[in-house]
């Protein structure tokens, strides 16, 4: 390569005309290539494929069982049971307000389980659906036909009782008695007034009660006090407690079981201050171990056997537990409050629903009662009355 000396004539500028840039040499060492500067390309990611979930977080919780799902939307899914065990605690409460969305959200979330579609409060599959999805069709299938037959069948025996006619019997006429002459007639004797029968009600509450002791058990009756949250261990796996509660908050007393998993019984679930009684352990999933208790205030909670309830009143506010020891007939009730108002008898019949009556706000009306002994449980936030026919 040669160069030209501007001093010397022959510079292109001084003859008047431009001089051309020429491009810097390059100059690179045998068997040396430069490194390329242009800027690296970048490419998304490939279509359905996420970034690992939880990559800094901790171990997540385990799937939540399909079994235990299917189970909770099929007999308690009214009461929201179904979506706590889910942590989906929020829909939970809305699904127990509205019990069910009158019954239609809990068949609802029953045929998503059952199809499939349920998840868990992280959007996780349920564990063991492929196994026991067939099972869980063919008992509800079975259940739902079950319980038709027996709608049925109770239906055509209520209506085909008829009061049995005694026949009269004629007493023959007294004969006259024979005048005495002479003689003061004896005064007749006082009557002595015929004792009062016992109130019907007093013996079949006795039969109940004894029903129940032996059915469920008997302890001595325990009272808790306290203020806030707190857990409290339980003497038997059924009873029935009494429970109070002054604050402004939520207060809610779950049953779990020996896992600290609930067992279906949500005794108390509302806000701010209560009084009233529930039971446990009557048509639960598991067996009771301990309670726990949610609350912002001070609460006080007595535990007593379920032989312990009194007889049916005719008359309350607010939840509460009976017994029965009378007659299947009819049951007239009424009921002035504003939110849920659920009457449910329990006896030793397996396949009776018991369910009475299941409402919201107000209510009038007659439904038929079941023979005791049983015991009624009532859930209510007004005034109600129950008159047995």
């Amino acid at each position: 390569m040669s160069y030209t000396n501007p001093s010397q004539g022959s510079d292109p500028a001084q003859a008047g005309g431009a001089m051309p840039q020429q491009p810097a040499p390059q100059y690179a060492a045998p068997g040396y290539a430069p490194a390329a500067h242009a800027p690296t390309a970048t490419y998304p990611a490939a279509p359905g494929y996420a970034s690992a979930p939880n990559a800094f977080g901790g171990p997540q919780a385990p799937l939540k069982s399909f079994v235990a799902t299917w189970l909770f939307a099929m007999l308690l899914g009214a009461l929201g049971v179904d979506r706590f065990y889910l942590g989906k605690v929020g829909t939970g409460i809305a699904k127990l307000l509205t019990f069910g969305g009158l019954g239609i959200w809990a068949l609802v979330d029953l045929i998503i389980t059952l199809v499939g579609k349920q998840t868990d409060k992280l959007g996780r599959p349920l564990e063991g659906y492929d196994r026991h999805k067939k099972v869980a069709w063919i008992v509800t299938a079975v259940w739902v036909v079950l319980g038709i037959i027996l709608g049925a069948v109770n239906g055509a025996a209520a209506g085909s009782r008829v009061p049995l006619a005694v026949p009269a019997v004629s007493q023959p006429a007294p004969e006259p008695a024979a005048e005495v002459e002479d003689e003061p007639a004896e005064e007749a004797p006082a009557e002595e007034p015929a004792a009062e029968p016992a109130a019907p009600v007093e013996e079949p509450a006795d039969d109940a009660a004894s029903w129940a002791a032996d059915t469920f058990g008997t302890f001595e009756a325990v009272t808790h006090q306290g203020s806030g949250d707190s857990v409290i261990e339980l003497p038997a796996a059924t009873a029935m407690v009494t429970a109070s509660h002054n604050g402004s908050s939520n207060f809610a007393v779950i049953v779990l079981d020996s896992a600290n998993e609930p067992t279906g019984d949500l005794l108390v679930n509302t806000i701010g201050g209560y009084g009233g009684t529930a039971a446990y352990g009557l048509n639960s999933f598991g067996e009771g171990v301990r309670l726990q208790v949610t609350a912002d205030g001070a609460w006080e909670l007595t535990i007593a056997p379920i032989a312990s309830a009194p007889e049916l009143a005719a008359n309350g506010t607010g939840d509460a537990v009976f017994l029965y020891g009378g007659d299947a007939g009819a049951a007239a009730m009424t009921h002035d409050g504003g939110s849920n108002f659920a009457v449910i008898e329990h006896n030793d019949d397996l396949f009776s629903m018991g369910l009475l009556v299941n409402e919201i706000g107000t209510y009038s009306g007659t439904v038929p009662l079941g023979a005791g002994p049983s015991v009624i449980t009532v859930t209510a936030d007004g005034g109600w009355t129950i008159s047995v026919q």
